[in-house]
């Protein structure tokens, strides 16, 4: 797709097209590329459970519409997107070396650059291109740093796939689009063959996935008291113990901050799809994701944008800070102004931000690196977050793929100094993050890309479903406050599983940051 505007075809779409209830007016762009509007009424959470069943189903979902002028805040999730049965895929599994992600790095800018065109003028920014999970772990190799031991469910450290046909929905107009690119067919009449091919097989869908994501595995690590379902990799003195210990790294210098973590899980062959259903209902968020790693699905309510870039401007929007959201209005706007307030929250933020401003200083001008937004506040079903905002232009020479090798793992879910805040974090909590503070989102084919962080999110798969819920230590620290605010983080994941019959009741004590143990 070469051109940017699109073009009826002389035929119409029709005559290459088989109808479906799905589609309205279609057009053609001149180098073969099909674009087709969907109905009126169609949304991509249908779409979605239309597609889940094919290879490497991906669903980028604004699950949280944001309010008009509240906080004054820029709308941060517009735009949806589906896609599935990629053409193209790199995985790198567990185990894998810095070699071989820099090999799949390398393979990725490739096909970028073969296949880079503009996008079409007056729909939603992802309009085909690479799209996946970086892990945890694949910013470790990238730091020169090994893993801990594997976690299980098994999820690769790279996850990277060419999706030639998408489901691009715009919340704001409510309206949608299937886009079919036709690639890697070369000319516009077998392109537009291969478009219209391609998007007659994503609508057919595939069979539905059988609530088969079943093994032999069982959860490692400590019953909770309350939830004996539900097993921590740290039980509560565990925990303790490990904050404190991060506590005397950065009162013995080696850090200024880390950030420390607890992975909870459960037995279960709940279907994926039925757990992201869940999941966007109850603790919704405007960095949704669903995707089909393999033999695990990721299911996220992230809260937080990682990365993102438009026109040669990179984007980071770091979170540190969090206070329970109340349901008492009047104690609740107590706890922001709290939040707002608090030294310690706000610390933490700014030596983040300092460190982000470091990764994008090693691949944008120096002069254009930029502070938008200072620990503005941001609230969600249960939390709320000081969020900043750290932008900058990009060198002449440099892509999105430079930025964000630059910025993994990201510095609001490691610490400062990063590459000796990872190195404390491994000896600390002992196991693989896996897709934990790695990021999942898309690489368009005109040079841009958003990807949230993997934060708040569900990884299911082998017969469990797990998560993580950590945060920030500092020398100002209390270890059971920390552990407190890692259960708050908690609490709209658990209430998932509870919706659907796996976590047992949450405990009034939880308010109180006391009822998990």
């Amino acid at each position: 797709m070469h051109d940017a505007t699109p073009q009826p075809q002389a035929e119409g779409t029709s005559a290459i097209v088989p109808p479906h209830p799905w589609f309205g007016h279609g057009l053609a762009t001149a180098s073969g590329a099909i674009v087709i509007e969907a109905t009126a009424g169609l949304d991509p959470l249908e779409v979605f459970q239309h597609a889940a069943a094919l290879p490497h189903a991906m669903f980028l979902d604004s699950a949280i519409i944001d309010k008009e002028g509240a906080e004054a805040i820029p709308r941060l999730s517009r735009w949806s997107f589906v896609a599935a049965d990629p053409v193209h895929s790199m995985c790198v599994e567990p185990g894998g070396t810095a070699a071989e992600i820099a090999d799949a790095f390398a393979r990725a800018r490739a096909i970028l650059a073969d296949l880079a065109c503009p996008t079409i003028p007056g729909l939603p920014p992802f309009q085909g291109g690479l799209a996946g999970l970086l892990s945890y772990d694949c910013g470790l190799a990238r730091l020169g740093l090994a893993s801990p031991q594997t976690s299980t469910p098994v999820v690769p450290l790279l996850s990277l796939h060419l999706y030639d046909v998408v489901f691009a929905y715009d919340h704001d107009l409510g309206r949608g689009w299937f886009i079919s690119q036709g690639v890697p067919a070369r000319g516009p009449t077998s392109r537009r063959r291969r478009a219209a091919d391609r998007l007659e097989a994503f609508v057919a869908g595939g069979q539905k996935i059988p609530v088969a994501m079943r093994g032999s595995l069982k959860p490692s690590g400590t019953s909770l008291p309350s939830r004996p379902a539900i097993h921590t990799s740290h039980a509560r003195d565990h925990y303790l113990a490990m904050v404190q210990a991060g506590i005397e790294f950065v009162r013995a210098g080696d850090i200024f901050q880390v950030n420390l973590a607890q992975r909870l899980s459960v037995a279960s062959d709940v279907d994926p799809v039925a757990l992201h259903l869940a999941a966007r209902r109850i603790n919704p968020a405007p960095f949704a994701a669903f995707f089909d790693a393999g033999d695990a699905r990721i299911v996220s309510m992230s809260p937080e944008r990682f990365l993102q870039a438009a026109r040669g401007t990179v984007r980071m929007h770091p979170i540190k800070g969090t206070r329970r959201v109340i349901e008492n209005p009047e104690a609740d706007l107590f706890a922001g102004a709290d939040l707002e307030a608090s030294d310690k929250d706000r610390a933490e933020n700014v030596m983040i931000v300092d460190l982000v401003r470091n990764d994008l200083a090693r691949v944008c001008r120096p002069e254009t690196v930029r502070v938008e937004a200072l620990c503005r506040l941001e609230r969600y079903r249960y939390v709320q977050h000081l969020v900043s905002v750290v932008a900058g232009r990009l060198r002449p020479g440099l892509g999105v793929l430079d930025a964000i090798e630059a910025a993994i793992p990201g510095g609001s879910v490691t610490g400062a100094p990063k590459h000796r805040a990872c190195e404390i974090i491994s000896q600390l909590e002992g196991v693989a993050r896996g897709p934990y503070c790695g990021c999942l989102g898309y690489l368009g084919l005109d040079g841009s890309a958003d990807f949230n962080l993997l934060i708040r999110t569900f990884v299911a798969g082998d017969g469990i479903v797990s998560f993580s819920a950590g945060g920030g230590i500092t020398a100002a620290s209390d270890p059971a406050a920390e552990y407190a605010e890692s259960l708050h983080k908690a609490e709209g994941m658990l209430r998932v599983l509870d919706a659907l019959g796996i976590g047992g009741e949450v405990k009034s004590q939880l308010a109180e940051g006391g009822g998990i143990q």
